[in-house]
């Protein structure tokens, strides 16, 4: 079992930046891929970055490109997910799920999920 705590969300006028944590404890932290997914009210759950279980390699969907970042520190058992430039279209709640296989980026295939993070961005 890994158990996912998020931290890190709030409220952020547009433009600005937040650095979302998913601390993790239970089983091996670096054996699980790790992905950050977000879902607004009416929406489905998607996906917004995912990291390899070292770190090496990450992808992210289009619309985040070049202003969030994903990354792990496998020592301290946590992942981030630094957002900048944020947008309104960017509110929802911001989830961390774990996988064993990467990329991480289907939630129903997900092991394991944190209980999320509200963002809100206000323009």
């Amino acid at each position: 079992q890994v158990q996912l705590v998020e931290s890190g969300g709030g409220l952020v006028q547009a433009g600005g930046s937040l650095r979302l944590s998913c601390v993790a404890s239970g089983r091996a932290f670096s054996s699980y891929a790790v992905g950050w997914f977000r879902q607004a009210p009416g929406k489905e759950r998607e996906f917004v970055a995912t990291i390899s279980r070292s770190g090496g390699s990450t992808d992210y969907r289009d619309s985040v490109k070049g202003r969030f970042t994903i990354s792990r520190d496998n020592a301290k058992n946590t992942a981030y997910l630094q957002m900048n430039s944020l947008k309104p279209e960017d509110t929802a709640v911001y989830y961390c799920a774990a996988d064993n296989r990467y990329p991480a980026v289907a939630p129903k295939y997900m092991d394991y999920w944190g209980q999320g993070t509200q963002v809100t961005v206000s323009s």
